[in-house]
Parts: structure tokens; sequence; C-alpha cells
């Protein structure tokens, strides 16, 4: 028997914890834990995807990890459905928030809590756009989803593809691509742009896994030619990260004349990147696939342009062109080249896209998300809280329907 006083428990999933799923919970609880039991459930401490360092216990949050330095991929569907369903139970689950709609052990549990008369909430950032789509394709995805009540996505594009998806337009918010910026600049130690290092000592930056979709060929072609429209004041270009291309790439470089040029930085941790940003002019980000695009969150926090392709998710919530940054096509490298030439050759204009970049950086942040959360769960019937509750700042107490 439960404690009827006891708090509705709210239970966020992911198959591991990075830096931004912690901001995530954080700032959920921060915002929501004096009313609901706010509790992460990873399903391993490491990841086959990411190489993230284990990110530890929450402070306003419960964090339960399943498997303690193992992976997803180390365990079959059903034994990770069975692990998740006894930890929802455990801790009396009311809302769950899920993502990876498409494994077998989340849509096992999604139906299975859908079924014990529970919340369930989808987080996504997948847009139509992300690739060709197909109808029959789309129809079974559709089934997929069936389970899930409300969802929050990371773009507006996102939200649209939900409501192909079947799922209820009132039930449906952005926020869910969000992180700390506050520990961006922590981590960083420098002040944000347009303060901090120079404009003439900073350097144009791409943080990205070494993958097809990060478009890096169009990108090395794109700086190749910025190279011989800036002449000797041309800047170098950063390369942060890893993958399956770095060989390739690494050649395509040197094929190029470009080493020493363009510097490979390998896979850095969240310090790393703050750091790197921190010294950065501005952010390129030319995908031909790309959800969101969570580096243009950190780079706003440190107040850095991005120069990024219309395929990315960020570009409906934290850009817009010629305002705080420049959206160009990923298979138009020379536009990009010249965005790149003017964005370097004008330290007033750099100043002014850095400066414009201010307003959006409260839809980049962790605290975006929590409202998300909160208007997810007001949409699902959770009751206003009494006028005189003590909390104060929410306005929401989990319905035990």
């Amino acid at each position: 028997m439960t404690d009827a006083n006891a708090k509705p428990t709210l239970v966020f999933s992911w198959e591991m914890f990075g830096p931004y799923h912690m901001d995530r919970l954080e700032a959920v609880g921060r915002r929501l834990g004096h009313l609901y039991d706010v509790v992460g459930l990873e399903v391993g401490s490491k990841s086959h995807t990411y190489a993230w360092d284990s990110t530890g216990s929450g402070q306003n949050f419960r964090k339960i990890t399943l498997f303690p330095g193992k992976s997803k991929s180390d365990f079959s569907s059903l034994t990770v459905y069975r692990a998740l369903l006894r930890a929802c139970r455990s801790v009396n689950a009311r809302y769950v928030f899920l993502c990876h709609y498409e494994d077998p052990d989340v849509f096992g549990l999604a139906i299975t809590m859908r079924l014990l008369g529970r919340k369930v909430i989808n987080m996504n950032a997948s847009k139509f756009d992300d690739k060709p789509r197909v109808l029959w394709r789309e129809m079974v995805k559709s089934v997929f989803y069936a389970p899930y009540q409300a969802a929050i996505g990371g773009s507006n594009r996102t939200v649209d593809y939900f409501r192909l998806l079947g799922l209820p337009k009132d039930r449906l918010f952005i926020g869910y691509d969000t992180l700390s910026l506050d520990r961006i600049r922590r981590l960083s130690g420098m002040e944000p742009a347009p303060g901090g290092v120079p404009f003439a000592e900073r350097h144009f930056t791409i943080i990205a896994r070494f993958v097809p979709k990060k478009n890096l060929f169009r990108a090395v072609e794109a700086y190749d030619t910025y190279r011989k429209l800036a002449g000797e004041t041309a800047r170098p270009l950063h390369l942060c990260g890893s993958g399956p291309l770095e060989a390739e790439l690494r050649a395509e470089v040197t094929k190029r004349g470009l080493d020493g040029k363009i510097i490979f930085r390998g896979f850095l941790q969240a310090d790393g990147i703050a750091q790197t940003l921190g010294s950065t002019l501005c952010l390129l980000l030319p995908s031909v696939e790309e959800q969101f695009g969570l580096v243009v969150n950190e780079a706003l926090a440190m107040g850095v342009p991005t120069i990024l392709s219309d395929q990315c998710g960020a570009r409906d919530v934290l850009i817009r062109s010629g305002l705080n940054g420049h959206i160009v096509e990923p298979d138009n490298p020379e536009g990009l080249a010249r965005h790149m030439l003017s964005v370097a050759g004008d330290e007033a204009e750099w100043r002014r896209l850095s400066l414009n970049g201010r307003p959006f950086q409260a839809l980049a942040d962790a605290d975006f998300f929590a409202e998300a959360v909160e208007k997810a769960l007001a949409s699902l019937g959770a009751r206003p809280v009494p006028a005189g509750d003590a909390a104060g700042g929410a306005v929401l107490r989990g319905s035990e329907g």
C-alpha cells in the first residue's frame, strides 16, 4: 500500500545520461520537485554511441542506474524491458517520459504503463524532413506512438511530425533539446562573446561525430573556398569529434593542403567543448540530417554565432538568419564559405550577431524543458496547486488518476 500523502512520481528514462540529460532533470527538480518525486532512470552508465564520462548522481532528482558499468547494447530487449518495468513499479511511477520509441523495450514499457493506468509522454527531436519517408513505414510508426498521450519535441517541425503520427495537437510542446547554459559557462572559465577572447584570436569550430550525416567533407570544401577568398587573413578551423570517417577526413584535408589549417581536436568531453567554444568565432553545423543540434545551445551559452544548415531543428527555435547567425543549404559549400568570410572579416558584424543571440538563450536553457514538462502535465489533467501552497512558483499538482 502506498502513502496517500506521497508525492506522485515522474520518471524520465534514457539509455545513458549525458550532461544534457542531467541538466534537464536538475531543472525539472528545481521547478517541480516540491510537488513530484522526480526520478531519472538510466539503463546503463555507458553508451555505444557517445564516449561520455559517467555523470554521477543528481542533486535535485533521484537517479537510478539499472546496469552500472554496462551499456544497453549488452543486454537483450526483454532483459531491459523487465528491468525498466520493475524500476517504474518500485517507485510507483505516475507519469513516464520516454525516448527511443522504436526500441522494443521502450515500446513494451509504454504499452504496459498505459495498461496500468499511468500517463506516458514521448520525448523526441525527429522531423519529417530528416530523411525520405515512406507512407507504410509512417503508418507502422504511428502504432509505436499509440501508447503516448502527450509529447515534448525539439522543434516546431518535430511537433508537426508528432501530429502526423497521430498525437493530439493540444498536448504537444517544444523544449526537449535544451541544456544548462550556466554549466557551459562555468566549464569554459571564460567570459562569453563578444567579451573574452579578442575577435582577432578566435577560430571557426565544428563539433560533430565523424559520420556521413554531419556533411563534413562539404565543410572541408567550404573551408578550402573560404581560405582562398580570405587569403592571409584566413582563420583556422577546429574540427572536434571522432568517428568512422576520421581517416578519410584526414586524407581529404591533406589532399587539399589544409594540414595545420584544419586542426583535429579529437573527442571532447563537456569541459573541452565549453573551453573550445569560449575561443570560437563562429560555430559551423552543415549537416544533411540533424534532428536538432544541441551544440547550437552550447554556442549560444558562450555568445557564439552559428552558421547551420536548414536541416537542423535548432534553426526553428534558436537561429534567425542574418540576426544571430546564418542558414545555408547543406549542398552549398560556397554559400557557407561566403558566410564565414562575412563573419570573420567584420568585427562589428560579428559583435552584432553575438549580441542578438541573447534573447534566444532562454529557449536553449534546460529551464525551458522543465516548463514544457509542466505544460505536458497540465495537458494530462494534473490538478492546479491550491492558492495557499507553500511552494509558490509551480502551478500543478500530480493527479492520481
